[in-house]
C-alpha cells in the first residue's frame, strides 16, 4: 500500500493551469523525486497535498484513507511534514522555539520548559551538524542555517510522510551530504520521503523513483529511476537534451579593479579581508555556512559598520553607508533572500523588474510610463524565459524559481559596474540556469565586474574565473579557475579544511 497517493489533482489560478490531471505515488521506505522546470507545478501540488491550496479536482489518499487537510497543522498533525523552499520561521524567535514552535505547551495558556525544548531542538541540531546554540535569535542565523533549522523542525516532527521542496538550495555539497545521511536512515526506518530538487545529480544519488511535471501535466508518473539516465529525465522536464557547457578558462583582465578591498574589517565580524574584482571578471567567493560570505556582501553595500581598511571603488577611496549609496556608485546585489530582500511581493512582476531603473528612464518632468520601463526590461525577462500571465501580474503568485528570476532580471537591466550575486541559481531548472550562467559571461564580457557567491561547487567552477576562499569572516585563499573541477574543487576544499586543521 502507497503511503501517499495523488490522483488526478488539478488546479487553477487566474490566468493560469497549474495542475492537469496530476497523479504520483510515494512509498514508504522511499525517496521519490519530484521534478520539472519553474512553473511546471511541483511547488502547488505541495501545497495542495499539505492544505494550503483546495484542489479543484482528484483526490488524495495516506495509507489507503482519503484525507484533505486544511492548513500544513492539520497535516503535520496527520503524520505529513514538509519543507517549504520559502522558508516558513518565525525570524525573531529562538533555533529551538521554531523547531518547537507547534509544542511548546499542552494549551496557549501553558507556560514554556525552555531549558526542555533547548535540550530536545539540540537534539536535531546536532544530528543535521549545525553548531548553533538553540537560544539563537533565528534573525541572527545564515540563510543556509535558517534552511538547516527548517529541515530540523520537519525532522523533529518524526512524520510518516516528509516533503522536502528544494531542501539542499542553499547548502554546500557536505551540508548536502549531511542532509542525505539522514534522509537515508529515514527511508530505512519506513519514511516516505518526496524531494524536490533542480540538481540532477542529487536526484540520482539520493531517490529510488520519480515524477516529472512539464506544464502543469504528468511528464512520467511515478517510474524508477533506475530505468532512466540523466539524459531521460532531462528530455521528460524540458522537451529536448540538455545543453551541456564547456567554456574554456579565462584570462585575468589587465584593468584595474573597480572594487578594492584592503586589510577590511566590518562590525559584522570580518578581519583583515583584501580582495579586488575588476571589470570583466566573475571573482567566486566560496565558503561553508558561517564562512561570512553573504554577511561581506551586505558590509560592502553598506549594511554593517567598517570598523578597519579601506573600500575604493574605481579608484577611488569611499565609505558606504548604505543600499542607495552603493547603488549611486554602480554596485547592485541580488540577494539569496528574494522573499525578504529581493522582491515587493505584493507589486507586479513589471514594477519589481524595473524599479532599479525608473530614475534613469524617467522623462524631465519624472514621469514614467509601463511601456518605456516594459520596453527595456522585457528582453531580459524574456531571455531569462519567466513564466507569468502578463508583466502586470503580482510577482508573489509567481513560482520560487520565477521569482529568483525577475530578482536578477531587474540588476541586469539596471546596467550596474559590478553586481554581487548571492546564490543566483536557487530553486532555477536546468534550462534556466544555463541561460542565467550564459547572462552572468555576457555582463563580464561587456565589462561588468561580478561577484558570484554560490554553494554550488560545480556552479563556481564553470562560471567563476578565480575563487576567493572564506571562512571565519577571513580569506583563507585565491584559486585560479582553469575549469579542471577535481584539480580546483580539491583546491578550494584543502583551504577551508587545511585553515579548520591547524
Amino acid at each position: 500500500m502507497s503511503a501517499l497517493q495523488v490522483s488526478h489533482v488539478s488546479k487553477a489560478f487566474p490566468g493560469v493551469k497549474a495542475l492537469d490531471d496530476v497523479s504520483m505515488t510515494l512509498r514508504g521506505g522511499s525517496v521519490h523525486a519530484l521534478l520539472g522546470e519553474n512553473g511546471a507545478g511541483k511547488s502547488t501540488l505541495i501545497k495542495i497535498m499539505t492544505g494550503i491550496h483546495k484542489a479543484d479536482s482528484g483526490s488524495i489518499t495516506m495509507e489507503g484513507k482519503p484525507v484533505r487537510f486544511g492548513n500544513p497543522r492539520q497535516a503535520a498533525a496527520g503524520g505529513l511534514g514538509v519543507v517549504h523552499q520559502e522558508r516558513n520561521l518565525v525570524t525573531r524567535f529562538s533555533v529551538s522555539e521554531n523547531i518547537m514552535l507547534d509544542r511548546l505547551g499542552k494549551h496557549s495558556l501553558s507556560s514554556v520548559d525552555y531549558p526542555a525544548i533547548a535540550a530536545e531542538a539540540a537534539r536535531w541540531l546536532k544530528l543535521l551538524d549545525l553548531d548553533v546554540d538553540p537560544s539563537t535569535p533565528v534573525s541572527r542565523l545564515s540563510v543556509a542555517q535558517m534552511q538547516l533549522v527548517e529541515i530540523g523542525k520537519a525532522l523533529s516532527l518524526q512524520s510518516r510522510v516528509l516533503l522536502l521542496d528544494e531542501p539542499t538550495a542553499s547548502l554546500t555539497p557536505s551540508e548536502a551530504q549531511v542532509l542525505f545521511r539522514i534522509l537515508r536512515r529515514l527511508r530505512d526506518d519506513g519514511v516516505a520521503i518526496g524531494f524536490v530538487s533542480h540538481k540532477l545529480e542529487e536526484v540520482f544519488d539520493i531517490c529510488d523513483t520519480v515524477t516529472v511535471l512539464r506544464d502543469g501535466r504528468n511528464a512520467c508518473d511515478s517510474a524508477g529511476l533506475k530505468s532512466l539516465n540523466r539524459d531521460d529525465v532531462v528530455q521528460m522536464m524540458i522537451g529536448r537534451a540538455e545543453r551541456i557547457s564547456k567554456r574554456a578558462a579565462r584570462s585575468k583582465p589587465a584593468t584595474a579593479p573597480y572594487l578594492e578591498l584592503q586589510d577590511y574589517s566590518s562590525t559584522a565580524g570580518h578581519k583583515d579581508i583584501s580582495l579586488a574584482v575588476r571589470p570583466g571578471e566573475i571573482l567566486g567567493l566560496y565558503g561553508l555556512v558561517g564562512a561570512g560570505r553573504s554577511e561581506l556582501a551586505k558590509a560592502v553595500l553598506g549594511l554593517s559598520g567598517q570598523t578597519g581598511g579601506e573600500i575604493r571603488v574605481a579608484g577611488r577611496h569611499v565609505k558606504i553607508n548604505s543600499v542607495a549609496e552603493a547603488l549611486a556608485l554602480g554596485i547592485g546585489y541580488v540577494s539569496e533572500d528574494r522573499k525578504a530582500e529581493g522582491l515587493i511581493l505584493l507589486h507586479s512582476v513589471l514594477a519589481n523588474a524595473g524599479i532599479t531603473v525608473w530614475k534613469r528612464l524617467a522623462n524631465a518632468l519624472g514621469f514614467l510610463r509601463d511601456a518605456t520601463i516594459a520596453s527595456h526590461v522585457g528582453p531580459v525577462l524574456k531571455k531569462l524565459e519567466v513564466k507569468t500571465p502578463s508583466l502586470d501580474q503580482t510577482i508573489g503568485n509567481l513560482s520560487g524559481g520565477n521569482q529568483q528570476k525577475v530578482s536578477v532580471a531587474k540588476w541586469i537591466a539596471a546596467g550596474v559596474k559590478l553586481l554581487i550575486i548571492d546564490e543566483p541559481s536557487v530553486g532555477i531548472d536546468i534550462k534556466t540556469k544555463a541561460y542565467l550562467h550564459d547572462l552572468i559571461h555576457e555582463l563580464a564580457e561587456s565589462g561588468t565586474a561580478v561577484l558570484l557567491i554560490t554553494s554550488d561547487l560545480t556552479e563556481m567552477v564553470d562560471v567563476a574565473d578565480r575563487v576567493a576562499v572564506m571562512d571565519g569572516y577571513r580569506i583563507q585563499g585565491l584559486v585560479e579557475n582553469d575549469r579542471n573541477y577535481e584539480r580546483v574543487s580539491t583546491a578550494i576544499m584543502g583551504l577551508i579544511h587545511g585553515r579548520k586543521a591547524a
